[in-house]
């Protein structure tokens, strides 16, 4: 091939590599499915089922365009190959241009099939209908996903080809062409695998992906992989309803403030525990809104008048995660041999109290 041929092939095997696995610069660029897309996909934070249906059967379309495009393409870079009539050129383009024809027809029938009867057909309906009671149609089951997708306190990390999505009933994997749906009270979590980079692309940190595997107890679901950092593995356990076993021995390098926060709870377990009033009314945590208050301030490191810490007569406001996760904010993050024995403010009232202060509420 002459160079202007072998130019545009190289730029358009780069862009088609590019345009089906989206880097962060050309998610940044706005040149993704979603973004070309945006005005007939809808919103996801809105509508998440249909929204997903209708981009991966949209990104199927635009990604078997690809080899037509190309084949388009040459016949402007290799004019003298006479690509266009179509008779007269090579066996090889000739396959290649009947199969850049039908690889998109095929999409188009494919799509058309999945959009009957209400999108019935599509791969991402038909799980859902795994997942719906007896005599009920998969629509109750998307109201529930999007209902709890909406929420604040989902949990959501990952690149957009392969992301990870936790709610309070549901565990769903996005991929390019497929989403993966479990719900939680069947599945069972075991990390398998483990994988060390010695930098990451946003830090100049090493880092540590672990791979979980969540399989249900539902035969109709298949099992699935979950890829995530390992500094966010403790995010993912507390939305998570099943333990998460370690099959492969695998070992877990958590954050500094991970580890904090499980010490933390380990020694308000031995604190005293404080007796609150038979009227008195546990409100959710201000921190989080998602648990009761469960903790309160209450000054057993001295007595009353010695030492720096004083009395907090604040009514029980937070939770032990916040409370562990304010008191480690507080810290010089150069100095973690300094946090357990340091003093912090109350978050209310900024009186002063150490990790003995903390007492479960009976």
């Amino acid at each position: 091939m002459e160079s202007p041929a072998v130019t545009f092939t190289l730029a358009y095997v780069v862009f088609s590599v590019c345009f089906v696995f989206t880097p962060n610069e050309f998610h940044s660029a706005g040149i993704t499915v979603q973004n070309l897309l945006s005005g007939w996909l809808g919103s996801e934070d809105v509508a998440f089922t249909q929204y997903h249906v209708r981009r991966t059967t949209a990104t199927l379309l635009v990604h078997s365009l690809l080899p037509l495009g190309y084949y388009i393409g040459m016949c402007f870079a290799a004019p003298e190959k006479q690509l266009y009539y179509f008779y007269a050129v090579s066996d090889g383009w000739r396959i290649f241009a009947l199969f850049a024809v039908i690889l998109p027809t095929a999409a188009g029938f494919l799509a058309l099939y999945w959009s009957r009867k209400r999108w019935t057909n599509h791969p991402l309906a038909r799980a859902l209908a795994h997942h719906a009671l007896p005599h009920s149609d998969w629509r109750i089951v998307v109201f529930s996903i999007n209902n709890e997708f909406r929420r604040i306190d989902k949990f959501a990390t990952g690149v957009p080809g392969a992301r990870v999505i936790v709610t309070d009933t549901w565990v769903m994997k996005v991929t390019t062409y497929k989403v993966y749906v479990a719900q939680q009270q069947d599945i069972h979590l075991t990390v398998t695998e483990s994988t060390q980079h010695e930098l990451s692309p946003d830090s100049n940190a090493p880092v540590q992906f672990i791979t979980i595997r969540v399989a249900s107890i539902n035969p109709n679901v298949r099992p699935f992989d979950i890829r995530l950092n390992s500094a966010e593995y403790g995010e993912l356990k507390e939305k998570l309803h099943a333990p998460i076993r370690n099959a492969a021995n695998v070992v877990i390098h958590q954050t500094l403030g991970d580890m904090f926060l499980d010490t933390f709870r380990t020694l308000v377990e031995a604190n005293n525990v404080y007796e609150p009033q038979s009227n008195l009314e546990l409100e959710p945590c201000i921190g989080c809104m998602q648990t009761n208050a469960n903790v309160k301030l209450v000054k057993y490191c001295n007595e009353p008048n010695e030492g720096e810490c004083q009395q907090c007569y604040c009514r029980p406001m937070w939770c032990l995660t916040c409370m562990g996760k304010w008191f480690a904010s507080r810290q010089d993050q150069q100095h973690p041999e300094t946090w357990l024995s340091s003093k912090v403010p109350c978050p209310t009232c900024r009186a002063k109290f150490c990790i003995v202060d903390v007492c479960h509420i009976r």
